[in-house]
């Protein structure tokens, strides 16, 4: 039984750390997608051809950049991973907390991906859910 623990905590160390890796491939995307966003306002008014306050215009887009923000998101995300890993490293076995954690861990990757608005982004997300399934399925072992 222990040696099957550690097997397990060996794995879901893994899972965890893939996690954390995917989350700094996020950070090269956030620039980009925000340049994308602006150009893409800036297409659509030329296309209106109206006239429009640039101060407004900045003030707007300015508040829906914001709305995009993924900081928080990420800041938890890996709060959450890195107290999973101090949880599976504790002496206790609590399978129930670890799930809770998992929970927690999938509302960040699920925000990360509806603000994400960039399909490489996407992309990274879904390999986060897989990897965040994986830990979810071996958490059900834990007693």
């Amino acid at each position: 039984r222990l040696d099957e623990g550690k097997v397990l905590e060996k794995y879901l160390t893994l899972n965890l750390n893939n996690i954390l890796e995917l989350l700094t491939q996020v950070v090269p995307f956030e620039k980009e997608r925000i340049e994308t966003i602006k150009e893409r306002f800036n297409k659509r008014l030329e296309e209106l051809k109206v006239d429009v306050d640039q101060n407004r215009f900045e003030q707007e887009l300015i508040f829906y950049l914001e709305k995009f923000d993924i900081t928080e998101e990420k800041v938890r995300l890996k709060n959450h991973c890195e107290y999973f890993l101090k949880e599976l490293a504790g002496t206790e076995s609590n399978g129930k907390k670890l799930g809770f954690i998992s929970q927690e861990i999938g509302r960040e990757i699920n925000t990360l991906g509806s603000k994400s608005n960039h399909s490489e982004m996407q992309k990274i997300v879904v390999q986060m859910k897989d990897e965040l399934e994986k830990i979810k399925e071996q958490s059900l072992n834990i007693l």
